[in-house]
């Protein structure tokens, strides 16, 4: 039985915002590649546990998960988690990989 993948406010802003900063409206190249980090998202619904946990779960005490998409310098961590009771995956936010790590307040 598949999971339900669900998009913070947050996640879908930063989805809006990579469509936007990459011009995918206007370049096949950047419409391919996030066409192909939007079904990387999806995918989640069958296999959620199959990324790492997050370096940063045990900092702020949840279960996260990173999905790493991309290669450098384009690279791009998904983060999530994964309730099984509801069978749901919640993205928390879509970021470049080379930012700073998330805090608990960037979770709130």
């Amino acid at each position: 039985m598949p999971y339900n993948v669900e998009l913070t406010a947050r996640a879908a802003c930063d989805l809006e915002i990579l469509y936007l900063e990459n011009n995918a409206a206007e370049s096949p190249a950047a419409a391919r590649w996030f066409n192909g980090l939007e079904q990387a998202v999806y995918a989640l619904e069958t296999h959620p546990n199959r990324s790492s946990v997050a370096p940063e779960a045990r900092k702020v005490k949840r279960r996260l998960r990173h999905l790493l998409y991309g290669a450098k310098p384009h690279a791009y961590r998904v983060i999530y988690e994964v309730d099984e009771r509801q069978r749901k995956v919640w993205v928390l936010t879509i970021r470049h990989s080379a930012r700073n790590g998330l805090k608990a307040s960037d979770l709130a």
